[in-house]
């Protein structure tokens, strides 16, 4: 039983893996690396070798340069690479520490020298400063500033004010006041609106559909860097107006790399608001760790390998973990009356111009209530509490109504003191009066038609 078990776990965990691994080469936030390989007069070099290496997984890709000495390598993930150019009579050329961006078109050439294919020519490689691959407009937030700037609440999404052309958003915005736990939603940049924006991870559109925010932060720790264009992207971006937003996830590499970590904020290290009496408590905990390396599993039973799978420089593994815990005080200020302001409040209330509380005129349990108004002084119902009675007499013609007594006297008394009721309900305000109908006997009830 236990070893049935063990096969299943080991079932699953193969599987885990396996679906990882798919997922990431799937949707991937990928770069572009192309060159032109020449020899030492300047003419093109076609049908050589092109090699690239990730230096972190050892992961290779192999092209060859067309007629026209070019060779292109897309859809490479975010990294440090290694490229080699091999021809027979020519020395290997090699160019080490290439460093390739997230959604970026990295140019590298080559100039052969003849001489033996087991020289090694080492060619630097310089960060161009005019990116002439494409038109886009957009800066690049890279590992180094994502995981050592301090962030007041860890969400990338304020590294965009980083970028050029962005500008702080008002506290009020729609998308951009940040709450608990999540920051904010977008950023204002190239003066367009914060829902123009689009949010990518690792190619996987990261929008909400009806409000066009990001649905969610990744943990800082998991973000290796980010992209954002402005203005002028390619056609491959058609979603969104504003600036498009490309993350790339941090993945395993062939070394075991974690941490633990704790951030603190509380009250002691901040400084009072200036409408505090005294500072509210207030404590921010947030930790977590992260660790990444190659898939491996033990092998199980006697004799054999050590290890019934190593994942160096096939499959990797990150996994990430973040918590975090707050407990914030307000200080909630409001406005105070004035004596006088009470005084003239409670004046008012004496001689007549509060309101009347609701009043139960006939106390039938088998009405139905009607809800009108009646003015204090002449206790007689409202002209809209008449005309609502008379609506619910037409509509039910088998009952009859009482408001401050019989049908026959409320209709009197609307008669008798309809001019002298406009004129108190135009100086007095009215109050709620309780009405009800009740139906004849032997006759079914009629529901009035208004609650």
């Amino acid at each position: 039983m236990l070893s049935k078990r063990i096969a299943f776990s080991f079932s699953f965990l193969m599987l885990v893996a396996a679906l990882l691994a798919t997922s990431t080469a799937l949707a991937q936030s990928t770069a572009t690396l192309q060159g032109t390989v020449t020899d030492s007069k300047g003419a093109v070099v076609p049908n050589a070798t092109v090699l690239v290496r990730n230096r972190n997984t050892s992961s290779e890709r192999t092209t060859q340069t067309d007629n026209d000495g070019n060779y292109q390598f897309a859809a490479l993930p975010v990294g440090v690479y290694t490229i080699e150019v091999r021809l027979q009579g020519f020395k290997t050329q090699v160019a080490d520490q290439v460093t390739v961006e997230v959604a970026k078109t990295v140019i590298q050439n080559f100039q052969m020298d003849v001489g033996a294919i087991t020289e090694q020519v080492l060619v630097s490689s310089d960060v161009p400063i005019i990116e002439t691959a494409t038109t886009s407009v957009g800066t690049v937030i890279n590992q180094r500033t994502v995981q050592e700037i301090p962030l007041n609440g860890r969400h990338f999404v304020d590294l965009g004010l980083l970028i050029p052309g962005s500008v702080t958003p008002p506290q009020n915005g729609f998308l951009t006041a940040p709450l608990r736990g999540q920051g904010s939603f977008a950023f204002n940049t190239a003066g367009n609106r914060e829902d123009t924006v689009n949010f990518m991870i690792n190619g996987v559109n990261l929008n909400d559909m009806v409000q066009n925010q990001i649905t969610f932060q990744p943990s800082i720790n998991t973000v290796q860097e980010f992209k954002a264009d402005n203005s002028t992207f390619s056609a491959e971006y058609g979603r969104n107006s504003g600036a498009i937003v490309n993350i790339a996830t941090r993945s395993g590499v062939n070394d075991y790399h974690g941490e633990f970590f704790e951030f603190l904020r509380n009250e002691a290290l901040d400084a009072r608001n200036f409408f505090d009496a005294r500072k509210p408590p207030f404590k921010r905990n947030q930790f977590g760790f992260n660790l990444g390396g190659p898939v491996s599993f033990p092998h199980f039973g006697e004799g054999g390998p050590g290890l019934a799978y190593n994942g160096k420089n096939r499959t990797f593994f990150f996994f990430s973990y973040e918590g975090l815990r707050q407990r914030q005080g307000l200080t909630l200020t409001s406005n105070v009356l004035t004596d006088a302001q009470r005084a003239s409040v409670s004046g008012a209330g004496e001689h007549g111009a509060g309101l009347v509380g609701r009043r139960r005129i006939d106390s039938d349990p088998g009405a139905v209530p009607l809800h009108g108004f009646v003015d204090r002084h002449s206790g007689h119902a409202a002209p809209q509490a008449r005309r609502r009675a008379a609506r619910a007499t037409r509509t039910g013609a088998h009952g009859r109504h009482y408001c401050g007594g019989t049908a026959e006297g409320e209709a009197s008394a609307a008669r008798a003191d309809g001019v002298r009721e406009r004129q108190h309900l135009e100086s007095r305000a009215p109050a709620r009066v309780l009405c009800h109908h009740r139906p004849m006997a032997g006759l079914p009830r009629v529901q009035p038609p208004y609650r």
